[in-house]
């Protein structure tokens, strides 16, 4: 039987509380049932101890989710859960450090800064890609039976998720958009590519919006672009004007956002784009829109391919945007390319009868499980 391997945080906390409660049930934010409803019987998850970074066990999954708020853990009830069995074990003090399988992991390879390896810790449950979900169960199976005693810090396995202070920030400035040169090292897609991707899922969001009924904008510097031979200026209930009832810093704000969906003068949705590596410019402007205008409540949906969703997580939850008022991450959701694009085919004529808020069933909240 093929296994799928998924990652399962706990801090050293829950994972003592998840043993006190007989070590057969494992839980999720309620943010994470999207992704949680993908692991079925059989699959396998494994623990990952986020205080002290170390791999300490590995569960093998025996019911699909299901929805439960039983008093399990102190801190959080997780409710998205699984019937589990505890198939492997290591203690603490020899679990296996992340760093020691670095080498042979593939999230390890091509980091676009040294620590970008953590992004992928920051929320479970998250999949683990090619070979590393056996690679790190062999590793635990071999320290199972040649176990390696490390010291560990007790206050790091014993901590309570930490807490940002929430307070308003100075303005961000924003810069025009910006073109980044292909990196052939890193898997980057050409840029001729890239521009072609970002134009389809504009044209998508654009046509999608209008579909339900809704008026669209498209960001000012993108008026004359098309895609697929047709024109984004050629699409229904596009507008040529926005409202006005903003000051002029938050309007030029607003005007350079990908794409936006209106309902008479309300903004209903503001969609980002993010093509480029870097996926800096569109949470810059967002979070200027957050910083500006702290009372206003605008669903905001960062858009990117499916390979970069770890490292969207990794910057909306950067200390910068985590400061905000309330936190980027908190208003911030992203839809992966395949997502946007599979949830439009699967509704097809139904378009008609959908309402605005359809975009949340392929949407995902950016804010992540405190590392």
């Amino acid at each position: 039987m093929e296994h799928k391997y998924w990652l399962d945080l706990f801090t050293g906390k829950t994972w003592e509380e998840f043993k006190k409660h007989g070590a057969n049930v494992s839980g999720f934010q309620l943010r994470r049932r999207r992704l949680a409803a993908q692991i079925h019987p059989g699959d396998y998850l494994i623990c990952y101890l986020t205080g002290i970074g170390r791999f300490i066990g590995v569960l093998e999954v025996k019911s699909d989710c299901y929805m439960d708020e039983t008093p399990l853990w102190e801190d959080s009830p997780f409710p998205v859960r699984f019937k589990v069995e505890l198939i492997y074990e290591l203690k603490p003090e020899t679990a296996i450090p992340v760093h020691n399988l670095r080498d042979k992991l593939s999230i390890f390879k091509n980091l676009s800064t040294p620590r970008a390896w953590t992004g992928f810790f920051r929320g479970s449950p998250a999949k683990f890609k090619g070979q590393d979900g056996e690679i790190i169960t062999e590793a635990i199976k071999e320290a199972i039976g040649h176990p390696v005693e490390r010291p560990y810090d007790e206050k790091q396995y014993w901590r309570r998720p930490r807490k940002f202070e929430s307070k308003v920030v100075g303005n961000v400035t924003i810069p025009e958009e910006e073109k980044i040169a292909p990196e052939s090292k890193t898997g980057t897609l050409p840029l001729e590519k890239e521009e072609s991707n970002h134009d389809e899922m504009q044209w998508r969001l654009l046509k999608l919006g209008s579909d339900l009924g809704l008026d669209v904008w498209v960001a000012r510097n993108d008026r004359n672009r098309s895609y697929n031979g047709t024109p984004f200026a050629h699409i229904p209930r596009i507008r040529k004007e926005l409202p006005r009832q903003f000051d002029e810093a938050t309007n030029h704000t607003i005007e350079l956002i990908d794409v936006l969906w209106l309902q008479g003068d309300a903004i209903v949705a503001a969609f980002e784009v993010e093509h480029s590596t870097a996926i800096y410019s569109g949470l810059l402007r967002m979070s200027d829109l957050i910083a500006m205008q702290p009372n206003i409540r605008i669903n905001l949906y960062l858009v990117a391919p499916d390979d970069r969703r770890e490292k969207v997580f990794t910057e909306v939850n950067r200390p910068t945007f985590a400061k905000l008022k309330p936190p980027l991450a908190k208003l911030c959701k992203f839809i992966s390319y395949s997502e946007l694009k599979k949830g439009i085919d699967d509704i097809g004529d139904k378009i008609r009868y959908m309402k605005p808020e359809f975009i949340d069933s392929v949407a995902e909240l950016c804010e992540t499980d405190e590392v």
